[in-house]
């Protein structure tokens, strides 16, 4: 049974995603089978051998923030802004009057990644430093004549603890803030984090969730470098198949995703509308990739979930379309999940949106959430021909919701692994 001895629930969902802004949009999306992934636009990329990532078209914060506020724009990356209008919008989602929250009690916990700079900011400054000099750096001229055309808040727009500052400051959260830098599973984490934080009374509201932002020259060149991103040019809607036969490769993506996470009798006292409660969650590592840490994070959750892997509904897994990877993440599932009475489905998500970072687990979760509120989850985008090597069920096209459980699973490539259980609020 859980270990926390009060009851946490989830209040608000916010998501800044390539399906749409907001929760109708973002399922209607869903629902219509729609791809979020598109040839780049934003910059020039003729030259890169992947020309196309998951972006979030005609996204603009200042629809989220208040005018007085708006001039702190000129210090948040867009991987912020994102993270703002997300939390804004998990926020009304809620229907908090945050005039009538203990802001000591009321807390945030972001997820982050590397937020890469625009080249335009640096771009004056590193030509100076190296005219005359091919090759090489001269650090005298950087020190004076590169750094001068540095903007002095330049680096502020860039630490990845500025996602969780700025929604702090907006919304007066007082309480625990922390910034958790865990790449694509760090959103989870913070949810976890949030989960224990409040079980423990130190809190009774948080504003939770991640953001990334990886659509731009600078990430795009080193990850087609060093990474192993798909090639599909010719067809970027279906360059993203998590498990399948055909997969080439990760693609990647921007986005957010934000819960309000509440104790349980502060939203009742509030009259909130719920829509899941927390129930488990488990961490591990992996070291060695094997597919143990994976496994272990979801025994864990499961049990402080007090249920057996045959009353979970789906699990929503990981699954980023990576040659390498996607085996023993289902491996993983697969042992989990063997004695069930019925094969359990999988659904994978980036398949829509490709792989939004530390933006990718709360937005994936908000999709379970609503699927539990609707009675059905969509299809898993681009599967379409098993893998002998991914020993899981997936969702071919859309299902009933038939049990009040799921189980949301993040990992990294470095082997950080998490497993959150939710139950359908009844």
């Amino acid at each position: 049974m859980s270990v926390t001895s009060r009851r946490v629930v989830l209040t608000g969902i916010g998501v800044v995603n390539p399906l749409g802004e907001g929760v109708r949009a973002y399922w209607d999306g869903l629902s219509r089978g729609a791809a979020g992934v598109r040839p780049i636009q934003r910059f020039e990329c003729a030259s890169l051998p992947t020309r196309f990532a998951g972006q979030v078209p005609d996204f603009d914060t200042k629809k989220y923030i208040a005018k007085e506020n708006r001039k702190s724009l000129r210090v948040m990356a867009r991987a912020i802004q994102m993270a703002v209008a997300a939390a804004q919008l998990a926020l009304d989602d809620a229907k908090i009057d945050k005039e009538r929250l203990d802001p000591t009690r009321f807390g945030v916990e972001f997820g982050a990644g590397l937020l890469p700079s625009d080249p335009e900011e640096l771009g004056v400054a590193s030509q100076k430093s190296i005219d005359g000099h091919p090759g090489t750096v001269d650090l005298q001229c950087w020190g004076e004549q590169g750094l001068p055309n540095i903007a002095p808040l330049w680096m502020l727009k860039y630490l990845p603890n500025m996602l969780a500052c700025h929604v702090s400051i907006l919304h007066n959260a007082q309480g625990p803030s922390n910034s958790i830098t865990e790449s694509d599973v760090a959103s989870l984490l913070a949810l976890g984090e949030a989960y224990r934080i409040i079980g423990r009374n130190q809190a009774d509201v948080f504003i939770t969730g991640g953001a990334d932002s990886k659509v731009g020259p600078l990430t795009m060149t080193r990850h087609c470098l060093f990474g192993s991103l798909s090639r599909r040019n010719d067809a970027p809607e279906k360059a993203c198949r998590p498990f399948d036969l055909g997969r080439d490769g990760v693609v990647i993506g921007e986005g957010a995703g934000v819960m309000i996470v509440e104790e349980l009798e502060h939203a009742r006292q509030r009259g909130a509308r719920v829509h899941a409660e927390v129930i488990g969650f488990g961490a591990a590592f992996d070291r060695s990739r094997s597919g143990r840490g994976v496994r272990q994070a979801m025994v864990t959750a499961l049990r402080e979930a007090g249920i057996t892997p045959d009353d979970v509904d789906h699990v929503n897994a990981h699954a980023t379309g990576s040659v390498a990877n996607d085996p023993w993440e289902a491996r993983a599932i697969q042992e989990v999940f063997a004695g069930c009475k019925r094969p359990v489905p999988v659904f994978a998500a980036k398949g829509y949106f490709g792989n939004l970072g530390a933006g990718s687990d709360l937005s994936e979760l908000a999709i379970s959430l609503l699927a539990l509120s609707h009675g059905q989850l969509p299809r898993s985008l681009n599967y379409e021909v098993p893998d002998p090597a991914c020993p899981v069920r997936v969702n071919r096209e859309p299902i009933p919701v038939t049990k009040p459980y799921v189980l949301k699973l993040g990992l990294t490539e470095l082997g950080q692994c998490a497993a959150v259980v939710c139950r359908k609020w009844e």
